[in-house]
């Protein structure tokens, strides 16, 4: 009687570590500049099944250390699917990662890392959401990145609307979408399709179990007011170390010590302001060095300084510098501290060369993140949103991708 417990327990025990959230794991501080993309450049990759994913990092401790790569194929609600390795998987993962280099000409010394997949050892065979995550040769989780495969069985057309919500009409903005089936067949897409919008390619903020609203024909209509609205927030700040020795407009001064220090002018409160519009990549980033010729392998890494006034409305709660550059985390690097001589909120960051997004966000203390509280919500900004349709059958042992639709709010309406 008690083996039989104890077997139970274990089933049990097994059962709910497999079907734990994953959620992605953010590198020690030896890793830097996690780049992740398919055939675009955006830091986020969404691939059409057969297309060609990306990876790629730094180590400085630049040691040439082995690091390894698993694949977990997930479901909707990024929980691990029911599936077999072989059943998603052509080849095997669990491989170690043998196009790595160190860098040259450098003040900062790294190990580059490069990963692509599909390759000689591996291909993925089904759509749906996966994790890739990385481990090193005691075979630790080192960090851990989402990725989103999709097959283009349905199209989605979506447009970007001002709130209906007088309370929150020059602030907020609205993803109306619909799905065209074509020749996909949905018996009752109440219970088969789901749905997830994301702004600016942001899990954090990402809408999930909206059902369509009504059904025309073969079309599902999403023509939804709040239940499918973001604030707007603000367009992001930016800074472009690709010259070391050239300050542009948002760079004060530079000093050289161990690395370069390129120190800031520092930020202003916008939440106040009237919106003022300039081109921004939506919180992403792009390295790139104009002292070489090798982005990857050339690029040196400088010190950023950054620093915002301290004002009442932060009260004693945490600021973080946030960006697609730190993964939007918010850890102890990127949390800026007060300086009592300068009255002034202040942070350093490591960073490769290059031009980066970011934005200032206030942890509060009752553990709240108010996102746009610095910069503040304006309906004008300009960002996109992503629409992943989800499917399963009766009978199904995992979610499908069938079709992915982007709305930009440039072209926002009332």
């Amino acid at each position: 009687m008690r083996q039989k417990l104890q077997q139970i327990l274990v089933f049990l025990f097994a059962t709910s570590l497999f079907s734990q959230v994953q959620h992605e794991v953010n590198p020690p501080q030896n890793i830097k500049t996690i780049l992740f993309h398919g055939p675009s450049e955006n830091q986020f990759p969404v691939i059409m099944l057969g297309e060609t994913l990306k990876l790629e990092f730094d180590d400085t401790l630049a040691n040439e250390q082995d690091y390894y790569y698993k694949i977990v194929h997930c479901d909707y609600d990024w929980t691990p699917s029911q599936l077999l390795k072989s059943q998603y998987l052509d080849g095997v993962d669990n491989q170690r990662i043998s196009d790595y280099e160190n860098s040259y000409n450098t003040l900062q010394p790294y190990s580059n890392y490069q990963l692509r997949i599909p390759n000689q050892n591996l291909s993925l065979k089904l759509s749906g959401n996966y994790l890739l995550e990385i481990y090193n040769d005691s075979y630790e989780l080192q960090f851990s990145r989402r990725f989103v495969v999709y097959s283009d069985a349905v199209s989605v057309a979506a447009t970007i609307k001002r709130s209906r919500d007088f309370n929150f009409l020059n602030e907020k903005q609205v993803v109306q979408f619909s799905i065209m089936q074509g020749n996909f067949q949905l018996v009752n897409p109440k219970k088969e399709v789901k749905v997830a919008i994301l702004q600016n390619h942001q899990w954090e903020t990402a809408l999930y179990d909206i059902p369509p609203q009504y059904t025309l024909g073969s079309e599902l209509v999403y023509k939804y007011d709040a239940e499918t609205s973001f604030f707007g927030g603000n367009e992001y700040l930016n800074f472009d170390t690709s010259d070391l020795r050239a300050p542009t407009s948002q760079i004060a001064r530079i000093e050289v010590a161990d690395l370069y220090e390129h120190y800031l002018f520092t930020d202003n409160y916008r939440f106040d302001r009237e919106y003022t519009y300039y081109p921004d990549i939506n919180g992403d980033f792009v390295v790139r060095t104009l002292q070489g010729e090798d982005n990857s392998r050339e690029a040196e890494y400088t010190n950023v300084h950054f620093s915002l006034p301290y004002e009442e409305l932060l009260g004693l709660d945490d600021v973080y510098i946030f960006g697609k550059f730190n993964n939007n985390a918010l850890t102890d690097e990127n949390r800026m501290t007060y300086n009592k001589d300068s009255g002034l909120m202040e942070g350093s960051i490591k960073v490769k060369q290059g031009f980066y997004n970011y934005k200032y966000v206030i942890k509060r203390e009752d553990g709240v993140i108010d996102m746009n509280a610095v910069s503040g919500n304006f309906h004008f900004t300009e960002n996109n949103y992503l629409i992943l349709v989800y499917y399963r059958n009766f009978g199904d042992l995992y979610d499908s991708i069938i079709g992915v639709g982007t709305a930009n709010s440039r072209d926002i309406s009332n």
